[in-house]
């Protein structure tokens, strides 16, 4: 008798161990549900980079659905496996006065964003761009003027337009912008040219994988934009697109909650440039652009082949004073009709003389080796003493970029009795030596 009871508790113990073993396996993925694991990682929300074979002239596109976009939530739905959550957010169409309330909140919040502006609008709110630049968001080009018709009767008008406004954007920051949106966004509008050419010329292309439905009709309410800005919260990389153009104060309304909630599920917010792989969508249909005139060859070698050259990293500039030698790298200074143009306080102070913001005047005070000027920003003048000790006065490229007030480097020697001797260029450095 006692023996059965030991064979009952003996078999009764081995069936336990095998049910234990059994839920171990289910829990770690082995057995049948491997195969539904491996499917879900090597099927991740889709944000690839629209990619071409550099021996053919064009080719096909192979990226993101045609998008109406088909089901955002269900092209989100996919559960990633990385273990950071990031959402970008964009912004279309401005800068308007919109724009300084989303500057608001975004500061408020302490998150960072991306901005694609239009030539026009920058060019009418040179302030409202120097705000997104100083406060750290990056800036897109979205064309001058938004005109699809314009836009996308052929390549050149398109590059025209990204040409004009790259050049208002770099006047006022200092810099050219990389990122381009098309108005639209690509689908329906691009071919293969499109992206092949901007992709030769250095460009980066994004479009979005989360509409906030903001544009599709005049007055869209807040909890509208709120609910299509978070379909879910599972997808590893969200790009979100928003509008910041005239009329769209319920998007700002709504930036807000739309911030919390993906806060409250564990995303970051980054900012778009060259590192992040762009969600572009694939041309639509072979009839798209097919009346179209490609550029010529002469055309994509006059345009096109050198303008890549204008985001690798410069030389540096150094400057020789005497003695001392200041290295400014790429992005410490400018080109601006073959003059260089610098930050006047980073220059000063680097060669061993003081430098402060005179809010009152709205003026930059200077003095450098024993000589006093002041940089006025509104009147773009630089004002000092002469030889003889009258007030001269210098107008010129005087500007306030990023925060920093910049000059010409040869104002900024000549007036503290630095006068230039040589400039030279070689293949390592550039370089400007004064007495």
């Amino acid at each position: 008798m006692r023996d059965n009871k030991k064979a009952r508790s003996r078999g009764m113990l081995l069936r336990g161990l095998l049910l234990m073993i059994v839920g171990i396996l289910a829990v770690t993925g082995c057995g049948i549900v491997t195969g539904q694991t491996t499917v879900l990682q090597k099927n991740p929300p889709v944000t690839a980079v629209h990619s071409f074979n550099s021996t053919e002239k064009y080719s096909s596109v192979t990226v993101l659905p045609n998008t109406t976009l088909v089901s955002q939530a269900s092209t989100l739905a996919a559960e990633d496996k990385e273990t950071q959550k990031t959402v970008y957010l964009t912004f279309d169409d401005g800068p308007s006065p919109v724009t300084a309330d989303v500057l608001e909140i975004l500061k408020k919040e302490g998150v960072k964003a991306t901005f694609f502006v239009l030539g026009s609008g920058a060019k009418n709110h040179p302030g409202l761009i120097n705000a997104i630049w100083e406060q750290g968001h990056a800036i897109g080009n979205h064309s001058y003027n938004h005109n699809y018709q314009e836009l996308y009767s052929g390549f050149t008008a398109f590059w025209k337009q990204i040409k004009i406004t790259e050049e208002i954007i770099r006047g006022i920051t200092g810099t050219r912008p990389q990122l381009i949106r098309a108005p639209g966004g690509t689908s329906g509008h691009f071919d293969d040219t499109y992206f092949y050419l901007l992709k030769q010329a250095g460009y980066l292309v994004m479009d979005w994988n989360v509409d906030s439905g903001d544009s599709k009709r005049r007055g869209v309410p807040s909890a509208e934009i709120i609910k299509e800005s978070v379909p879910n919260t599972k997808a590893s990389h969200v790009v979100l697109l928003m509008h910041d153009g005239g009329g769209h104060e319920e998007s700002a309304k709504a930036l807000p909650e739309i911030i919390a909630r993906y806060k409250a599920a564990g995303y970051t917010f980054g900012v778009l440039d060259n590192s992040v792989t762009p969600v572009q969508f694939r041309v639509s249909s072979p009839r798209v652009g097919s009346e179209r005139i490609k550029p010529s060859a002469a055309w994509v070698a006059s345009n096109i082949t050198a303008n890549s050259a204008l985001f690798e990293p410069e030389k540096p500039l150094v400057v020789e004073v005497g003695k001392k030698e200041v290295v400014l790298n790429s992005g410490e200074y400018r080109i601006v009709k073959g003059q260089y143009v610098v930050p006047m306080r980073s220059v000063i102070e680097r060669l061993g003389g003081k430098a402060s913001w005179e809010r009152d005047i709205y003026s930059g005070k200077a003095t450098l080796n024993g000589r006093s000027f002041l940089a006025d920003v509104k009147n773009k003048e630089l004002i000092f003493s002469g030889v003889n000790g009258e007030v001269s006065v210098r107008k010129g490229n005087v500007e306030m970029i990023g925060g920093a007030i910049w000059i010409p480097l040869r104002d900024l020697l000549e007036i503290v009795e630095h006068p230039l001797i040589a400039t030279t260029v070689s293949s390592a450095e550039r370089r400007v030596t004064a007495e």
